[in-house]
């Protein structure tokens, strides 16, 4: 449940329009806006939010400043980019700053209320065109297999249901094992892959056709 969120982005205008999809998606999550880093910085690490909503391009500094720091607390807090920028750098870097999602200001409310539903899910919160960005970036890179990484044919089951969304209550119950298995083999998955997020598990599993 989304109790508490963080918005940060220093367009007035736009933040305004972010705080009111967010409260149309949300209705009882209490919302915090902060137009810089000096203002987020202290904000997130005093407390504690379940979503945070941030810009790369601050005024002063990148947003990814952000991601690194929730990553680096091992913070629950699903972050997601809120940017008009989409070049393949910066999505790569945003998802290994583990960012939990990737949106495009341009797409619709609406379009942004179905994105931000899916992390409930587990899912990562993608606006269409990041999502075909993603994989064309994955298909130009090469093909590749599941036994190059490393992974063992366990770990290849449990990645190909965390990139369907499962949680790992429905992996455990899939694979007739224990939620702490699952937990042990998502983290060794994380280490041979050298990600930190469900969402860069899911372009893995696409990358290698499960």
């Amino acid at each position: 449940m989304m109790k508490k969120a963080l918005v940060v982005e220093d367009n007035s205008a736009t933040a305004d329009w972010v705080r009111q999809v967010l409260a149309s998606t949300f209705p009882s999550c209490h919302i915090t806006v902060c137009h810089s880093l000096r203002e987020a910085v202290p904000l997130v690490q005093k407390e504690c939010f379940d979503l945070a909503l941030i810009d790369l391009g601050l005024p002063d500094g990148s947003g990814l400043e952000i991601l690194r720091w929730f990553t680096r607390q091992g913070s629950k807090t699903l972050s997601v980019v809120l940017t008009v920028m989409a070049e393949d750098e910066m999505l790569l870097a945003a998802f290994s700053a583990g960012a939990s999602g990737y949106l495009l200001k341009e797409q619709s409310a609406e379009e942004m209320r179905e994105s931000l539903l899916r992390l409930k899910n587990g899912d990562p919160a993608l606006s269409a065109s990041i999502a075909r960005r993603l994989i064309d970036h994955f298909r130009q890179t090469g093909p590749a297999r599941p036994e190059d990484s490393g992974l063992t044919p366990r770990e290849v089951e449990i990645l190909a249901l965390i990139a369907r969304g499962y949680r790992n209550k429905d992996v455990a119950e899939n694979l007739a094992i224990t939620e702490h298995t699952v937990a042990s083999h998502i983290k060794s998955i994380y280490q041979k892959l050298a990600i930190s997020s469900r969402a860069e598990a899911s372009f893995y599993a696409t990358k290698f056709g499960l």
